[in-house]
C-alpha cells in the first residue's frame, strides 16, 4: 500500500466483499486458522521472542506480551468457540406492521470497518480478527512497538489463511507501530466506522480527545474489592488472592482492597497468601493491623495517589471504612466503572452494593478476574467497555453489530 489512505480504502472494499459470506464460510475459515496457528507455533513464538528480548522481565507488561504454546492453544480454543457461536448477523431485533400496512423490520448488521488500537497484547490480534470476521466486519489493527514483531507474524498468518481460502486478505490489516499511524486512523472518517482503544488510561484519553471516528472506550480499570463486616474469611482469601495475583497486568486485576474496620483483625490472614509477592500501600488503620504480620519490605503507608491507581503490577492499596456506605463512596470516587466486588454473607448488603455501584461488572462473592469475554461465554472479547452509551462490559459478537430498518410497502404515501 502506498499510503495509509490506500490501506483504509482496501480494507473498506474487503468489508463489502465479506458481507455476503455465509456463516459456514466464516466458521470454516476460523477453524482452519485455529488449527494453523497451533501448527505454526514455532515462527509465532520466534517473533514473540524478539519482542520479549527488547523488554525487561521486570516490566509489568512482560507477562501480557508473552506468548507460549499453552497460550497459543488457548487462543485457538477461543477462536473455535467463536466459530461455534450463533451468527450475530441478520437477527431480527424488531418486526411490526403499522396501521397503514408498512412492515418495519430492525435487523442486525456489521459496522463495516473496525479499527482497534492496543498495546503489548499479541493475543488481541487473533481475538479481534476472529470476532470481527465472524460478525462480518473487516478490521484495521494498530498495535504498539513492544509487540510489533509478534503482531506482524500473526497478521501474516491470518492473511495467508484468507488467501488460501480465496477470501480478501485485506479483511485484516496491520498499521505501522507509529504515533503517526494512530493519528491517521483516528482521522479516517468515512473509511473507518468505529475505533476501539484497548489499553491504559493514557491511550484511552488520547483516543477520546483526538478521534474524528466514533469510538468505544475500553480497558482502563481501577478495580476495588470490598470485604464487608459480614464477609466470610475463607471466601475472602480466595477471592482477593485470585483477583490480585492471577495475572497482575490485566485490566480486571484488583487494585484496592476496601475493608470494614470491624474486620481489621482478619486483615493479616486475608492477605497472607500474597506475602512476599505483593507490595501493599495501606492507610493508617490497615497499616497498624499489618505491622509486624506482613513483610516489612512489602508494606508501606498509602500516599495520596494510592487509591486511584491502576497498578498492573504486584502492588495493591488497602482502604479502611466504617460502613458499606463509606465503601460505596470510596468506589464512586476512585473506581473507573470497570469491575467491582463485595465479599459478604449479608444479602441486603449484597443487593445494596450491586444496585449502587456504577460499573460494567459488579460481583458478589466472586473475584473480578472473571470479567473476560471468554469467561462470559462470548468466545473471546474485543475489549471491555467502561462507557454507558452502546456496549458495556466484555464486548463479543453482538456488540460488534449495528442495525438497520427494512421497510416493506405496497404503494403507501404519507399524508
Amino acid at each position: 500500500m502506498s499510503t495509509l489512505t490506500d490501506l483504509f480504502e482496501a480494507t473498506r472494499e474487503a468489508s463489502r466483499a465479506i458481507l455476503d459470506l455465509s456463516d459456514a464460510t466464516r466458521n470454516g475459515l476460523l477453524l482452519k486458522l485455529a488449527d494453523r496457528l497451533v501448527e505454526q507455533a514455532v515462527p509465532l513464538l520466534e517473533a514473540n521472542a524478539v519482542d520479549l528480548a527488547a523488554m525487561s522481565p521486570e516490566n509489568p507488561l512482560y507477562d501480557r506480551l508473552m506468548l507460549t504454546n499453552e497460550r497459543l492453544e488457548g487462543i485457538a480454543s477461543d477462536m473455535r468457540k467463536v466459530a461455534s457461536l450463533p451468527t450475530p448477523l441478520d437477527r431480527t431485533l424488531a418486526d411490526r406492521t403499522l396501521p397503514n400496512g408498512l412492515r418495519l423490520r430492525k435487523i442486525a448488521v456489521p459496522f463495516g470497518v473496525i479499527g482497534v488500537i492496543y498495546e503489548a497484547r499479541p493475543n488481541v490480534t487473533f481475538d479481534v480478527f476472529s470476532l470481527c470476521f465472524k460478525s462480518g466486519n473487516a478490521c484495521i489493527l494498530k498495535g504498539g512497538r513492544d509487540a510489533d514483531h509478534s503482531n506482524q507474524a500473526a497478521v501474516a498468518l491470518i492473511k495467508q489463511v484468507l488467501s488460501e481460502a480465496g477470501l480478501p486478505e485485506n479483511a485484516v490489516n496491520l498499521l505501522p507501530a507509529t504515533h503517526e499511524a494512530t493519528k491517521e486512523l483516528l482521522e479516517a472518517n468515512g473509511l473507518v466506522d468505529l475505533i476501539i482503544p484497548r489499553g491504559g488510561r493514557r491511550l484511552i484519553d488520547f483516543v477520546r480527545e483526538n478521534a474524528k471516528v466514533p469510538c468505544i472506550e475500553t480497558g482502563a480499570g481501577v478495580v476495588n474489592t470490598y470485604f464487608d463486616a459480614d464477609g466470610d474469611l475463607a471466601k475472602g482469601v480466595r477471592i482477593v488472592t485470585n483477583a490480585k495475583t492471577r495475572r497482575v497486568s490485566v485490566c480486571n486485576a484488583l487494585d484496592c482492597l476496601v475493608i470494614h474496620s470491624s474486620r481489621l483483625a482478619d486483615l493479616p490472614a486475608l492477605v497472607a497468601e500474597m506475602a512476599g509477592r505483593v507490595t501493599l500501600y495501606a492507610d493508617d488503620r490497615a497499616y497498624s493491623a499489618l505491622d509486624g504480620q506482613y513483610p516489612a519490605d512489602k508494606l508501606f503507608s498509602a500516599g495520596p495517589d494510592a487509591f486511584g491507581t491502576e497498578y498492573m503490577d504486584y502492588k495493591m492499596a488497602i482502604k479502611t471504612v466504617d460502613s458499606l456506605e463509606e465503601a460505596l463512596a470510596h468506589i464512586r470516587k476512585y473506581g473507573s466503572g470497570h469491575s467491582e466486588s463485595i465479599v459478604t454473607e449479608n444479602a441486603a448488603a449484597a443487593r445494596r452494593f450491586q444496585t449502587s455501584v456504577d460499573a460494567a461488572c459488579v460481583y458478589v462473592n466472586a473475584p473480578t478476574s472473571f470479567t473476560d469475554g471468554a469467561q462470559f461465554g462470548l468466545g473471546a472479547e474485543i475489549g471491555i467497555s467502561t462507557q454507558k452509551l452502546g456496549a458495556r462490559g466484555p464486548m463479543g459478537l453482538e456488540e460488534l453489530t449495528s442495525y438497520k430498518w427494512l421497510i416493506d410497502g405496497n404503494g403507501q404515501t404519507r399524508p
